[in-house]
C-alpha cells in the first residue's frame, strides 16, 4: 500500500471536513468492502490526477493468476491491436525471452515472416468472436516454433483487451512426420513386395508355359508329324483322338494360367462365379478341401473395385494358407446384408502369433499389411485371429456410399 498523506486545516477553516462526516464515508468504505469475498479481491484502481494506480493487496494473487502461471500451455493478455500486455512464463519459454522482455511486443513482431500478414485479419476477427489459427512462432535462438493460438475478446474489459492461448504443436508435428516417414517406408516395402510378387508370378506363368503347355504341344507336333507319315486310316484316327485330348488338356492350362492373371469371369459374371470357379481350381491343385458359403452373394452385383479387392485377398489368404498353414480344410464364408459385405476365411492348419508384432506396421508380415492396405482403400477392415491351429481372416466393407452397376445381361437374377 502506498504511505498516507495527511493534511493539516486551521482550525475553524471551513474547508475542514467534520469528523462525522469522515467517520460516515470510512463506514460506507467499509460496507463496500465487506461486500467482496475476500477471494474476489486482488487489489484496488486509484483514480488519483489524469493516470490511475494499480494497489495490489498483500497476499492478493488470485487462484486464477496461479493457475495460469502453471499452464503447460501459454496464455497471453494482448490490446486490441496485438501488443502484449501479459504473459506467462511458459509463453515466454517458447520464445525464448524473459517476461519482462515479451511484454510490450506486438503479436506481429513474434511470429515468423511468412505468417506476419495474417496476424491483422485474426485479430480483427478475434474482435468479435474466438478465433483460431496455426502459426510458427520464431525463438531469440531462430527456432521456428509451430503453435495453435486461440484468441477471443476477454469479458468486462469493454472489448479493450484478447485472451490468448498458444499451444505447442512440435511434438504433434515431430509425431505427424515419423508417421509420414513411417507410412512411406512401409509403401516402400510394400512395391517391393508387389515388384517381387510379379516377377515370382511371371517366373511360375513362364514355367508352367514350359512345363506343361509347352509339353502339351510338344506331343501335339509330334502326334501331327505322325499323322502325316500315317497311310493307314485306323491309325489316323487313332492319332487324331489323342491330338484331340491334348489340345483340349492344352487349352484347360492356358485357361487356368489366364484365370490367374485376371479371371474374365468377374467381369462378365460377378465375383460368386469368379470365387467359384477359382475354389474349384485351389482345391483340385493344392489337394485342400474348401468349404464356399456365398450367403445371398449373388443377389446383386458388387462394384468393380470391391470385386477385384474381394477377389485378390482370398487369392492371397488362400495362397498363404497353401504355402505356410499345412491346412487340410479351409471355410470361406461370404455375409451380404444391405449395408455391409463381409468375407472370412478360416483353415485348421498352422497357427502363428499375433502378438509378435503390430500386423499394421511389422515388415514380417506384409501379405497381411497388404491386405489391409487393400480394405482400407475400400473403407474397409481386415481382422486376423490365429493361435496354435488354425487362422481366421475377417474382412468387412461398408457399401453405404458405393454405387451399384445395373444389373447386365450376364448378371444372375
Amino acid at each position: 500500500m502506498p504511505s498516507r498523506q495527511t493534511r493539516s486545516w486551521p482550525r475553524g477553516s471551513p474547508s475542514r471536513p467534520s469528523d462525522d462526516k469522515l467517520l460516515a464515508r470510512l463506514e460506507a468504505a467499509k460496507e463496500s468492502l465487506s461486500a467482496i469475498p475476500p477471494s474476489d479481491l486482488d487489489g484496488f484502481v486509484l483514480f488519483a490526477g489524469k493516470k490511475p494506480q494499480i494497489v495490489t493487496l498483500q497476499g492478493g494473487e488470485s487462484a486464477y493468476h496461479l493457475l495460469v502461471e502453471a499452464m503447460s500451455e501459454g496464455a497471453a493478455t494482448l490490446s486490441v491491436d496485438g501488443v502484449l500486455l501479459y504473459c506467462n512464463r511458459r509463453f515466454a519459454e517458447l520464445l525464448g525471452h524473459p517476461v519482462a522482455k515479451v511484454i510490450g511486443l506486438p503479436l506481429q513482431s513474434l511470429v515468423e515472416k511468412s505468417y506476419r500478414d495474417l496476424i491483422p485479419t485474426f485479430l480483427k476477427r478475434a474482435r468479435r468472436k474466438a478465433a483460431k489459427g496455426e502459426f510458427v512462432l520464431r525463438s531469440t535462438a531462430g527456432l521456428l516454433v509451430p503453435v495453435h493460438l486461440s484468441l477471443s475478446p476477454l469479458r468486462g474489459y469493454r472489448g479493450q483487451a484478447l485472451g490468448m492461448v498458444i499451444t505447442d504443436l512440435t511434438a504433434q508435428r515431430q509425431k505427424q512426420q515419423q508417421e509420414i516417414k513411417h507410412a512411406a517406408d512401409l509403401h516402400r516395402l510394400l512395391l517391393e513386395r508387389e515388384l517381387l510378387a510379379q516377377e515370382r508370378e511371371r517366373r511360375r506363368i513362364a514355367r508352367e508355359l514350359h512345363d506343361e503347355a509347352g509339353q502339351l504341344l510338344t506331343s501335339l507336333l509330334v502326334a501331327m508329324k505322325s499323322l502325316e507319315s500315317a497311310q493307314d486310316l485306323a491309325i489316323c484316327k487313332l492319332l487324331a483322338k489323342r491330338m484331340r485330348k491334348v489340345t483340349a488338356h492344352a487349352l484347360d492350362e492356358i485357361g487356368r494360367l489366364a484365370r490367374g492373371l485376371h479371371p474374365t469371369a468377374l467381369d462378365d459374371f460377378g465375383l460368386e462365379a469368379a470365387v467359384t470357379r477359382y475354389v474349384a481350381d485351389y482345391a483340385a491343385t493344392h489337394k485342400i478341401k474348401v468349404h464356399l458359403s456365398l450367403n445371398g452373394l449373388e443377389s446383386k452385383r458388387l462394384p468393380p473395385p470391391v470385386q477385384s479387392a474381394l477377389y485378390r485377398v482370398l487369392q492371397e489368404t488362400l495362397t498363404n494358407v497353401a504355402r505356410h498353414a499345412r491346412a487340410r480344410n479351409v471355410r470361406v464364408v461370404f455375409r451380404h446384408s444391405a449395408g455391409t459385405l463381409a468375407m472370412s476365411v478360416i483353415d485348421d492348419g498352422r497357427g502363428f502369433d499375433t502378438s509378435i508384432a503390430n500386423l499394421s506396421s511389422s515388415t514380417r508380415h506384409l501379405g497381411l499389411t497388404s491386405i489391409r492396405e487393400r480394405m482400407a482403400l475400400l473403407g474397409g477392415t481386415a481382422a486376423f485371429t490365429s493361435g496354435r491351429k488354425g487362422t481366421q481372416v475377417t474382412l468387412e466393407i461398408p457399401l453405404a456410399n458405393w454405387e451399384f452397376p445395373s444389373i447386365g445381361r450376364h448378371a444372375r437374377n
